[in-house]
């Protein structure tokens, strides 16, 4: 029987109608707070009287932030029960996006966001374990509805802070996020109330440092991890590169740029949907590897089209069975990990997030270290990390056997 309707019908359950967009509005604010305020580090470094450069390092720790916060919170929310974590986060997000729009001066702001970032974490980390009660075996149809809203966010997040800009300064933007965290908790208070919530019977009993030693040393999960991290990293790839390669190797102009970086998260979202409604019948590994193998030879493409230096047209028609490959990719590698725990989910979606920022920030250096001033680094290193994870894959199925 279909897990999301068995869980649905059981008393005291939201609708899901309502249980996944309050989730992934939740999920949300990560790159909400990460984008929303992009427009806005030109006013921001003259507001404060410093470089542009000083601005922009709140990204690294912001994203600092996260993770760490992640880490701490994750075994916290299995331990202590999510819904408490939910609210924790998104109190503390709303207090301190409060006091950022206040803030005088620079060394503040830094110290700030890198609080809401870590209190943000502690709402956000408990989503996969959320969607893993509600679905079940069927984990990977409900991270499919998440993820479509991680990938919408950073679309319109930077437009949100340009129109916001229009009507106010920057100050509005941490005031509108703090409303935004404000009506988040107002609903979870109302609706979000699961049987995990009060059965602590489920809950993990291990200590902070035990519950990681269980996701770690758990048969066949390091791999699946490493699959989803991999794929992060192919992603961070695209999102660090494809400015440059749309706009300096191709010499495209910024308006056809965020129509073809659109085009290509476009396909991504697509494949969650596809995803969403064939996965319960093919199951995640299943999806997983397919999705592998339609990646590597679409990443093939990519670097064969730019060895040849052909028109960009190919560079686009190649990234988008790659782009959507890696929905699907990333989706079912984080849904076999999740799949594995039932008192561990918080912490298991902890490693698989600190790892995958980490990361994924490695994707800069790299493609500084190899490059040539074509899109050649930028294909070969998606290639080389979807062959990793091919090669993940098979000695999963191997250990399976």
């Amino acid at each position: 029987m279909n897990n999301s309707i068995k869980t649905n019908n059981q008393p005291g359950i939201p609708n899901l109608a309502l249980l996944i967009p309050m989730l992934s509005a939740i999920v949300a604010i990560t790159p909400l707070a990460i984008d929303m305020y992009l427009p806005a580090m030109a006013a921001l470094a003259s507001t404060f009287d410093t470089g542009i450069t000083l601005v922009q390092q709140s990204l690294s720790i912001y994203l600092a932030g996260y993770s760490l916060g992640m880490l701490c919170f994750g075994p916290l929310a299995d331990r202590y029960g999510r819904r408490r974590m939910v609210i924790i986060g998104l109190a503390g997000f709303m207090l301190i996006s409060f006091a950022l729009a206040f803030v005088q001066t620079i060394e503040t702001f830094l110290a700030l966001r890198f609080l809401q970032a870590f209190i943000g974490a502690a709402a956000t980390v408990v989503v996969p374990g959320y969607i893993r009660e509600l679905y079940g075996n069927n984990t990977a149809k409900g991270m499919s509805y998440v993820s479509l809203m991680m990938m919408l966010a950073p679309l319109i997040a930077p437009s949100i802070g340009s129109l916001i800009l229009q009507l106010g300064d920057w100050h509005l933007i941490f005031f509108i996020l703090a409303f935004y965290a404000f009506i988040l908790l107002f609903f979870v208070g109302l609706k979000l109330k699961l049987p995990s919530d009060t059965d602590t019977t489920q809950r993990s009993k291990k200590s902070f440092l035990g519950a990681y030693a269980a996701v770690l040393t758990k048969p066949g999960v390091k791999l699946n991890i490493a699959s989803g991290v991999l794929t992060a990293f192919a992603f961070f790839c695209y999102l660090t590169a494809s400015p440059f390669v749309y706009m300096e190797v191709f010499g495209l102009d910024q308006s056809l740029f965020a129509i073809l970086f659109s085009t290509n998260v476009g396909a991504l979202m697509l494949a969650n949907v596809v995803n969403s409604r064939i996965v319960g019948r093919y199951g995640s590994r299943r999806m997983l590897r397919a999705s592998s193998i339609v990646g590597t030879f679409a990443a093939i493409g990519l670097l064969s089209v730019n060895l040849l230096e052909l028109n960009y047209v190919f560079t686009v028609l190649m990234l988008l069975p790659l782009m959507a490959s890696l929905g699907i990719m990333s989706v079912n590698a984080d849904s076999i990990v999740l799949m594995q725990f039932q008192q561990e989910t918080g912490t298991a979606s902890a490693v698989i997030g600190t790892l995958r920022f980490g990361c994924g920030a490695l994707a800069g250096p790299l493609l500084a270290l190899f490059y040539n001033g074509t899109a050649v680094p930028f294909a070969g290193l998606m290639l080389s990390a979807i062959i990793l994870v091919g090669v993940c894959q098979f000695f999963c199925k191997r250990e399976l056997t």
